[in-house]
């Protein structure tokens, strides 16, 4: 029914044994407890005997007991060597028979003492019954217990048996969101990881296919071109520097297929960076440390890069590597499409999400209406592959924050590209 790794197995061994143990102390302790009166209860009754005695009273006072409270009772006195002015109390066995003895000072003078003898075979054999009834109840006790842990079990487990149905039936083709509203609230987190975890899947094979489907595309152009130059210069002789040049053409297109190449390649290394051990960081700090490294490009090519980042800092864990590609494709972006004597803002701030960082610059504008983020979609006249974005929305994708890219509403040409850090993996700085 269970195998030797099965969860469920070891809480019902757990559950069964503790349960278990707890009914087993119970039942002794209430045992003792039951023993423990009725002894002290005949302790009593005897000591009451031995005072109405020792006061040259009737054995049993003013009032007279039922005929069978003094049956099996005996008195009589006794003379030790030395004084001994305790009282003693215990019980003892004779042919099948239990005794309870009280020796009370009776005479000190005379070293006389009373022993009063109680016959309590019946009271024994009541608290043997009253054992073997618990006894009884304790293996009926305990089979409850093991009909009650193997349900109990069973209802904890079935949201995990429901969560694994659900992923077993799973493939890239059929993903469906786990419905974490219909989950115990204890799985809700649980449930909600694994959305995550389902819908960077399916990004992740959706931007695959389309990388596939791109690089197929942009890979066959310049095959085309190079073996049409090449077909061109086999059908007559040319000389020395039209081979040259045909040379050249052939050269340039393998150059830009190397750098198709090379950014096919920097989908891999993002690959293995969504790999990486998450560290606790500051991203105020990293976002400082990228607007001073791009600074100098930025005045390099007569542009401005200016910063304004709020709060003083914001703490959280992720993959440093993920990040920094991002940041740095905007960066490269803004500056790359922003005229020269223009603004370059590089800008962070609070909001109901988290940290929303903000890259603004005073460029061309883009087409909202297309898919930016695509494998080798570009935009504008500007050189490039059109990886750039792709991997971007990817890393924010395994980052779990939000990206968008849309035009400036403040009048002015240009683009405002958004990263949006999820709080509930962050935590805020104290103000400085």
């Amino acid at each position: 029914m269970f195998s030797k790794r099965s969860i469920r197995l070891s809480f019902l061994i757990q559950l069964i044994v503790a349960s278990s143990s707890l009914i087993l102390l119970f039942s002794y302790i209430l045992y003792f407890y039951i023993e423990k009166s009725i002894i002290d209860e005949k302790y009593q009754e005897l000591l009451v005997y031995a005072k109405n005695v020792a006061s040259n009273q009737s054995i049993y006072g003013a009032e007279m007991p039922e005929p069978e409270v003094y049956l099996g009772l005996s008195i009589e006195i006794m003379y030790l060597n030395v004084k001994h002015l305790d009282i003693d109390f215990y019980e003892t066995k004779k042919e099948s028979k239990s005794y309870l003895t009280l020796i009370y000072p009776f005479n000190l003078d005379e070293q006389s003492y009373l022993k009063i003898t109680k016959n309590v075979t019946v009271t024994r054999k009541l608290l043997d019954k009253i054992l073997n009834y618990l006894f009884i109840i304790n293996i009926a006790g305990f089979l409850l217990v093991v009909i009650y842990a193997i349900g109990l079990s069973k209802m904890l487990v079935s949201p995990v048996k429901t969560l694994s149905n659900k992923l077993s039936n799973m493939n890239e083709h059929l993903m469906h969101p786990i419905k974490v509203e219909e989950l115990p609230e204890e799985f809700e987190a649980l449930g909600a990881t694994i959305n995550h975890l389902l819908g960077r899947i399916q990004n992740f094979v959706k931007y695959q296919k389309k990388l596939f489907i791109g690089t197929a595309h942009e890979l066959k152009t310049p095959l085309a071109v190079i073996k049409l130059k090449n077909q061109v210069t086999l059908l007559k002789k040319r000389s020395a520097e039209e081979y040259i040049d045909a040379l050249n053409v052939t050269n340039k297109t393998i150059d830009e297929m190397n750098i198709i190449v090379s950014n096919i390649l920097n989908v891999g290394r993002q690959e293995g960076m969504q790999l990486e051990k998450p560290q606790e960081v500051d991203v105020i700090n990293i976002l400082k440390h990228k607007v001073d490294d791009f600074k100098l490009l930025a005045a390099n090519e007569s542009k401005t890069l200016d910063m304004h980042i709020e709060p003083n800092g914001f703490m959280a864990i992720l993959q440093v590597g993920l990040l920094n590609q991002i940041v740095q494709n905007f960066l490269q972006n803004a500056l790359k499409f922003t005229p020269k004597n223009k603004n370059v803002t590089l800008r962070s701030s609070l909001n109901n999400y988290g940290l929303l960082i903000e890259v603004i610059d005073e460029g061309c504008g883009i087409d909202e209406s297309s898919d930016l983020f695509a494998p080798f979609k570009r935009e504008g006249n500007k050189p490039g592959v059109g990886l750039g974005l792709f991997l971007a929305k990817s890393a924010a994708d395994a980052l779990g924050a939000k990206i968008s890219i849309k035009n400036r509403t403040d009048g002015i040409n240009g683009t405002v590209a958004s990263l949006n850090l999820n709080s509930k993996l962050s935590c805020i700085l104290p103000p400085k």
